[in-house]
């Protein structure tokens, strides 16, 4: 009885060991073949994102993501190639990867939503933002963060899933801006002057963009004032010392030319 048993046994195993071995021996070319055209792969990629000059920090992370799609796709053919039922298998990744999925859901909408950031730059390090009233400048883009860095110095943390949804002002992203100012004399000083000499400080100034037309009007008769708006065109480095320059030049200088900066005033008449 034990001599038959040890036959069937040895038989088993036999025939599993034929009916197995081209499958495995397959599964183990399959694997090695497919590992080097995901190499290959990656390696396109990396050249195809370089030649596009997408961002340093998103170059790792799409062949990463390459990498590991890949790979389990690879695993998952080579284990269904040699018999391994995969339905199962499939079905519990499946529903796994969706309770991580709603777990994670915002965690994952600021990643996607830095991904894209990174990917179409609506802004970049270095770049001067404004979002809901805070300003700064970007200092780093992460893949679920972005910091600013404000004027006097705060650092603020705004998750990118945020940023991507919302109005952003990026004050860096074109080359020039146009400085506006209203200035304001008193009902009576000499209009003409006044548009004389900011004409003259417009272009003895060479920050000042020449090839564009300035703009010197009375744009408001107001209550206690005559108001005078001025727009120039400068580079987007030299907006703020522009402006405060000429706020600066405007309060000295214009009352050395018998232009008032006026305030307020009621004018109260008392009758008997």
């Amino acid at each position: 009885m034990s001599d038959i048993l040890n036959t069937e046994n040895y038989n088993f195993l036999f025939n599993s060991i034929v009916e197995y071995s081209p499958k495995i021996l397959l599964g183990i070319f399959f694997l090695f073949f497919g590992l080097r055209l995901i190499r290959k792969s990656i390696s396109i990629l990396d050249n195809f994102l370089k030649s596009k000059q997408i961002d340093e920090s998103l170059r790792p992370f799409f062949k990463s993501l390459l990498s590991i799609t890949l790979q389990v796709a690879l695993i998952i053919s080579v284990l269904s190639m040699v018999g391994v039922e995969m339905t199962s298998f499939l079905a519990i990744l499946g529903a796994a990867g969706l309770a991580v999925g709603l777990a994670l859901k915002d965690t994952l909408q600021n990643f996607a939503a830095g991904v894209m950031i990174l990917f179409f730059k609506p802004f970049k390090v270095g770049d001067f933002i404004e979002y809901e009233g805070t300003q700064g400048t970007v200092k780093e883009i992460q893949i679920f963060n972005s910091i600013l860095t404000t004027v006097d110095n705060r650092r603020v943390i705004i998750p990118n899933g945020i940023l991507q949804t919302s109005m952003v002002t990026n004050y860096s992203s074109e080359d020039i801006r146009r400085v506006i100012w209203t200035f304001s004399i008193a009902y009576g000083d000499d209009f003409n002057k006044a548009k004389s000499l900011l004409l003259k400080w417009i272009k003895d100034d060479e920050r000042i963009l020449n090839d564009m037309e300035p703009m010197v009007v009375i744009s408001e008769l107001a209550d206690s004032s005559v108001n005078i708006m001025v727009r120039v065109w400068v580079k987007s480095e030299n907006f703020l010392s522009v402006k405060f320059d000429f706020n600066e030049k405007v309060y000295k200088e214009f009352s050395k030319n018998n232009l008032n900066i006026p305030f307020p005033q009621l004018d109260v008449n008392i009758s008997k």
